[in-house]
């Protein structure tokens, strides 16, 4: 690891940080406009940061410290993959060992400290969310795994900045079925972690659908500050690593400062475009009854082991 190295790492984490709560206004904008409101401007989550950050905190009397600890590890998880994952370059900090599959459990690292603070809490809502979560959580892992051997079975390796820059050198193999299967399943898989419709309605406080606001009902000011900024976060690299393995258009192959400009730019547009694609998605779609949700979900899972089978026949 070097000076360049560790630059890459500090941009990436800058562009992540400031434009994870900026994406998630930018499609509460879209949302608005559709819906026939005016809405919050785009910078309203960072407005919303801010207020949080400043006011008292408050903690159940029965919670431990793992309440306290959940929201400090969803950031520092969100962190971790923001400096490693390639997002704005192929030469992030310790490139030659970047794991798919580490990097996405790191990610989930952040879900399951959600929904172990859920359950100290020893409230019914916190229970329930937490349960519903990790029910969710372990329909979507098969499909994101099998996924994740679909996109790796090319280069026989799981290292992530292999697979995105295979792409990147040899177009062809970005339309090949078994990797526009694997892509479909990993977009059903960002909305089941990132509680967009149809999985989860994020603008609802309905007890009796809510899965994501339940597992945060307890936390407040500062906790609440950061837990709202990880998600961002989280929402922002699974949205950047989905583009960057559909169409890893302008990512820099250096550490250059110019293509590191050029690879920024290009990462912001593919990020709004498919924020904005999916505001609008959620638009036009209805939550679906907890009961149907292994559904979508197993549907998931089949398309991702429709990607490996169709792989292993074309080889």
């Amino acid at each position: 690891m070097n000076l360049a190295s560790l630059l890459v790492g500090a941009v990436q984490l800058a562009l992540v940080v400031l434009g994870g709560p900026l994406l998630l206004g930018l499609m509460r904008v879209v949302r608005s406009r559709l819906e026939g409101r005016v809405g919050p401007p785009v910078s309203q989550p960072w407005r919303d940061i801010a207020k949080l950050a400043r006011k008292q905190r408050t903690r159940p009397s029965e919670s431990s410290w793992i309440f306290a600890v959940a929201p400090l590890v969803l950031v520092a998880t969100a962190a971790t993959v923001a400096v490693l994952a390639p997002l704005v370059t192929l030469a992030p900090p310790l490139a030659s060992s970047t794991d798919f599959i580490a990097v996405i459990f790191v990610l989930l690292v952040g879900s399951v400290a959600l929904a172990l603070a859920a359950l100290d809490t020893a409230t019914a809502f916190g229970g329930m969310g937490a349960s519903r979560a990790l029910t969710i959580g372990a329909l979507v892992e098969p499909a994101l795994l099998v996924a994740v051997l679909a996109l790796s079975m090319p280069l026989h390796s799981t290292n992530l900045i292999a697979i995105v820059a295979n792409g990147s050198r040899h177009a062809s193999t970005l339309l090949g079925p078994s990797h526009l299967l694997a892509l479909c399943s990993f977009i059903v898989v960002i909305l089941a972690e990132s509680g967009r419709l149809p999985v989860d309605n994020p603008s609802t406080h309905l007890e009796l659908t809510m899965i994501y606001e339940a597992l945060i009902l307890e936390y407040s000011g500062p906790d609440l500050a950061a837990v709202t900024l990880g998600e961002s976060m989280r929402l922002a690299i699974w949205l950047g690593l989905f583009v960057n393995l559909v169409a890893p258009v302008g990512i820099a192959a250096t550490a250059h400062p110019l293509a590191l400009v050029v690879g920024l730019v290009a990462l912001t547009l593919k990020v709004v475009v498919v924020g904005i694609v999916v505001a609008i998605f959620e638009v036009t779609t209805a939550k679906l009854r907890l009961f149907r949700l292994p559904e979508l979900l197993a549907g998931g899972f089949i398309l991702a082991v429709l990607g490996v089978v169709t792989g292993a026949v074309m080889r």
